[in-house]
């Protein structure tokens, strides 16, 4: 780094005698040298990447599946008898299909919702070269609704089904839209399904694989909306070895003590303060 640079990045650029002091001293921050930080690590790195999970959309209005309004909550007469993961199950899609489709349909519709700050700053970061990709375990769309691009979206989408023989795809109001209990392929009479992944099911390989390739690849790594307790996107943090991790979320998320900037606070509103 040149004189010029050591001057413009007062916060970040400073040497410790190991990793674990470089940590104590970014957690030692005030709110407002943190925001400051932020700024410096998005300014100097190349490769960022953002991971995100239900946080995201909560802020869109979209219920998250286990926290304290979540989906798995909700006390619906017809579903009561089943656990939650059951309904969006393959199994659940082939052993009770009429099940499985109304309860996606009343539950996982966001084509009305629409995309909030933190989409919105993502898309800008995306504009204006400073973002590799959004890797993300929503199934919503909102992201590409917001402009972004390079969206890796690793459990699939709502937006988007397919017939599960002749593999012909359907746009995004099939599904929803369908006058019948279990829509079926108009041209070999097989179910339409959406394409996402379903509890039971394999991730989609090359969404995974691009996601991988990219998180592997990053400098800084943005992690929001996720406690990172379970599942996919665990996996792929820690993949992370670049040079920062940034965590943004709500409540407390798993890897807090290996990041350089931790915030407790809207995603959305963190983004859009520094972007």
């Amino acid at each position: 780094m040149n004189k010029k640079n050591k001057d413009k990045y007062q916060i970040i650029n400073k040497d410790f005698p190991s990793q674990k002091e470089k940590i104590k001293y970014f957690h030692s921050l005030s709110e407002e040298d943190k925001l400051q930080a932020f700024l410096e690590i998005i300014d100097v790195s190349s490769h960022i990447v953002f991971l995100g999970g239900a946080g995201v959309s909560t802020e869109s209005g979209i219920p998250d599946f286990r926290g304290k309004n979540g989906l798995y909550r909700k006390k619906e007469k017809r579903f009561s008898r089943y656990r939650p993961e059951y309904l969006l199950s393959y199994d659940c899609l082939s052993k009770e299909p009429e099940i499985f489709f109304a309860y996606f349909r009343k539950n996982l519709d966001s084509r009305q919702v629409e995309p909030n700050d933190a989409h919105r700053a993502l898309a800008r970061m995306e504009s204006q070269g400073k973002l590799d990709g959004v890797v993300t375990q929503n199934i919503d769309g909102l992201h590409q609704k917001a402009g972004s691009v390079r969206v890796d979206e690793i459990h699939g989408s709502a937006l988007r089904s397919y017939c599960i023989s002749c593999r012909k795809a359907y746009g995004p109001d099939y599904i929803f839209d369908s006058p019948e209990e279990i829509p079926l392929c108009p041209d070999c009479g097989k179910i339409i399904r959406p394409d996402v992944t379903l509890y039971g099911e394999f991730l989609p390989e090359e969404a995974y694989d691009h996601a991988v390739s990219i998180i592997n690849r990053a400098d800084c790594l943005i992690i929001g909306g996720t406690s990172l307790e379970v599942g996919s996107a665990a996996q792929l943090a820690h993949l992370f070895h670049g040079e920062y991790l940034v965590i943004i979320n709500k409540g407390k998320t798993r890897l807090e003590g290996k990041a350089n900037l931790v915030f407790h606070d809207s995603i959305g509103k963190i983004l859009s303060l520094v972007v």
